[in-house]
C-alpha cells in the first residue's frame, strides 16, 4: 500500500473515531438534556404538590378565624361593653385556632375592649387598615403583613366589623404570628431555601417562612402581572422578590377567601440531579475525548510506522528493479555479443542471418523488460512490433505491415516463445512472399481469449505449398515453440500466405 492510500486509511479511521466521539456527544447531550427536563418536572411536581398544602393550610386558617371572630361577635352580646384599664378575658371564642393567636376587640373609637394578650396595652389602631376598612364599611378584612405594635413580631389580622343596632359600635380581630407557616414549610419539605407563603389578591404578603424582611408589595411581580390572570394555578420560574433568590414557584388560588397559596423551591437545589448528571457526562466526554486523542495518536503512529516501512520497502524495490534491470540489459549485451561472434564465424550467410534474428527476436524480449521494467510480465502490443519492425527494416522496406494485436501481458518465458515464432513466421515471408523485391503487406493479428490466444500472420506474397516446403532448422523451431505454448498451427494457401496458431496463456 503506497503513502497515499495509508493516509486515506489513516483519514477514514480518524474520521470514524471523530464520528464516534461526536455520537456519544449526541448521546450525552440528550441523556443531559432529558435529566434536565426530567429534574425540572420533578422540581415543578413537587412545589405544586407542596402549595396545595399550603392551600389547604391557607383555607383552614382562614375558615377558622373566620369562625372565631363570629363567636366572639355572639359572645359580646347586644352591646359591647365600656372600655377600661382592665379588659375582659376571651379565651374560649379562640381556643380552636392554631400558633400563638391574639384576640382583640375594639370600641367604634379603637379602643380595647377585650383581648386574650396577657401583655395588652392601649394603643391607638384607627390608623391600621383592619380596623379603618372595617369603619368605612367593609364587613371583614385580612390585612397583609403587619410588625405588631406591641412586641414589633411579624403578624397578619383578620378582622370582622361589629355592628349594634344597624351602627358601626367597633371590631374584633384575630391576629396570628407570622411563624405560623413554620409547621407547613417543615410538613412539604422542599429543602433549607425553600419558601411557603400566602399572598393576598392585591399582591400584599400576608405571611412568609422563612420570615420576609417586613410587609411586601407583589402586584408588580410576574404572578400577578403574568400567571394568575392567565391560570388560578400554575408554576413558573422567577427570583423572589423578598430575597432575590432564582426559584421554581407553584401557586394556587385558596377558594373562597382572598388568599393565593404559594410554595417555591430552589432552582439550584431541584437542579441538583441534573447536576450530578452532567457531572457524569463530562466526566465520561473527557475519558471519551482523551480516548479518542490516544486512538487518534496510535493511528498516527502505526501509519507513520507503515511509511516509514513502505519508503523502506519501495527503496528496496527499486534496488531490485535496478538490479533486475542491469540483469536484463546484461543478458540482452551478451546475446549482442554472440551476434557478434556469429559475424565473425564462416558460415553460410542464410544461416548466419538465420541465427543473427533468432537472437535478435530474444534481445527484443530483454530490451522490453528493462527499458519499461515489466519484469513478471511483457506488453504484446510492445514486443511483436519490436522484433517484426527490425524484421523489416532488415529485408525489405517495401513491405508494411498491419498491427491487431489485444491488450494483453505475456511472461517472459512466453514472451521469448512468442518472440520466436513470430520471428520465424515473418522471415519467411519476407524471404520468400515477395520475390524480386516486389512490394507487399502483412496483417499481424494476436489476441487473448479466456485462457488460449490466437495468433494470425497473413501476407500476400506468392505463397507456397508447406507439403512441399523443405523442412529445416525453421521448421523444427516453430513446432518446438509450439510444443512449450502447449498450441497448434497450420499453413493456409490462399492469394498470399496465412499462419494460424492457438497457443494456451496462463
Amino acid at each position: 500500500m503506497d503513502t497515499g492510500k495509508r493516509l486515506a486509511v489513516s483519514t477514514a479511521a480518524t474520521s470514524i473515531v471523530a464520528a464516534m466521539f461526536a455520537a456519544l456527544v449526541v448521546l450525552l447531550f440528550l441523556w443531559v438534556y432529558e435529566s434536565y427536563r426530567s429534574s425540572i418536572l420533578r422540581t415543578e411536581e413537587r412545589a405544586a404538590a407542596a402549595s396545595k398544602i399550603v392551600a389547604t393550610n391557607a383555607s383552614w386558617i382562614n375558615a377558622l378565624a373566620v369562625q372565631a371572630l363570629r363567636r366572639i361577635d355572639d359572645t359580646l352580646g347586644p352591646t359591647l361593653g365600656l372600655a377600661s384599664d382592665e379588659v375582659a378575658d376571651i379565651n374560649l371564642a379562640v381556643s380552636d385556632l392554631p400558633g400563638q393567636v391574639q384576640a382583640y376587640v375594639v370600641d367604634r373609637n379603637g379602643r380595647t375592649l377585650f383581648s386574650t394578650d396577657p401583655n395588652i396595652r392601649p394603643i391607638d389602631i384607627r390608623d391600621r387598615p383592619y380596623f379603618s376598612a372595617l369603619a368605612t364599611g367593609q364587613k371583614s378584612y385580612v390585612s397583609g403583613l403587619l410588625v405588631s405594635r406591641l412586641n414589633h413580631h411579624q403578624i397578619f389580622v383578620f378582622s370582622k366589623r361589629l355592628e349594634r343596632n344597624g351602627v358601626f359600635a367597633g371590631a374584633a380581630m384575630v391576629s396570628f404570628e407570622g411563624g405560623l407557616l413554620k409547621e407547613v414549610w417543615e410538613a412539604v419539605s422542599l429543602g433549607e431555601n425553600s419558601t411557603v407563603s400566602m399572598i393576598r389578591n392585591d399582591g400584599e404578603l400576608v405571611a412568609r417562612y422563612p420570615a420576609a424582611d417586613g410587609p411586601l408589595n407583589m402586584s408588580k411581580y410576574v404572578l400577578f402581572t403574568e400567571y394568575l390572570p392567565s391560570s388560578p394555578t400554575g408554576t413558573y420560574f422567577a427570583t423572589s422578590p423578598a430575597d432575590g433568590v432564582r426559584r421554581v414557584v407553584a401557586y394556587r388560588r385558596v377558594d373562597g377567601t382572598d388568599l393565593i397559596a404559594v410554595a417555591s423551591e430552589d432552582y439550584g437545589a431541584g437542579l441538583a440531579p441534573f447536576w450530578s448528571d452532567l457531572s457524569i457526562a463530562l466526566a465520561v466526554l473527557a475519558l471519551a475525548a482523551i480516548a479518542s486523542i490516544a486512538a487518534g495518536g496510535w493511528i498516527h503512529h502505526l501509519v507513520r510506522r507503515d511509511v516509514t516501512k513502505s519508503a523502506h520497502l519501495q527503496a528496496a524495490l527499486a534496488d531490485n528493479q535496478l538490479l533486475l534491470r542491469e540483469i536484463h540489459h546484461r543478458v540482452k549485451n551478451n546475446f549482442q555479443g554472440i551476434q557478434s561472434i556469429i559475424r565473425m564465424q564462416q558460415l553460410p550467410p542464410d544461416a548466419q542471418k538465420a541465427l543473427f534474428d533468432r537472437i535478435g527476436a530474444m534481445i527484443a524480449v530483454h530490451e522490453q523488460i528493462y527499458e519499461h521494467d515489466q519484469f513478471d510480465a511483457v506488453s504484446a502490443g510492445d514486443l511483436i512490433p519490436s522484433v517484426v519492425d527490425k524484421l523489416v527494416a532488415a529485408y525489405g522496406d517495401n513491405v508494411s505491415v498491419h498491427y491487431d494485436i489485444g491488450d494483453f501481458k505475456l511472461t517472459p518465458e512466453q514472451a521469448t516463445a512468442i518472440a520466436l515464432l513470430v520471428n520465424e513466421v515473418v522471415t519467411n515471408s519476407l524471404k520468400y512472399a515477395y520475390p524480386d523485391s516486389c512490394p507487399g503487406h502483412i496483417e499481424i493479428s494476436f489476441q487473448s481469449g479466456a485462457d488460449r490466444a490466437s495468433l494470425t500472420i497473413v501476407d500476400n506474397g506468392v505463397g507456397f505449398d508447406p507439403s512441399t516446403a523443405r523442412k529445416g532448422m525453421g521448421s523444427r523451431l516453430i513446432r518446438g515453440v509450439m510444443s512449450q505454448l502447449h498450441g497448434t498451427y497450420e499453413y493456409k494457401r490462399s492469394s498470399g500466405t496465412t499462419f494460424n496458431a492457438t497457443v494456451k496463456l496462463q
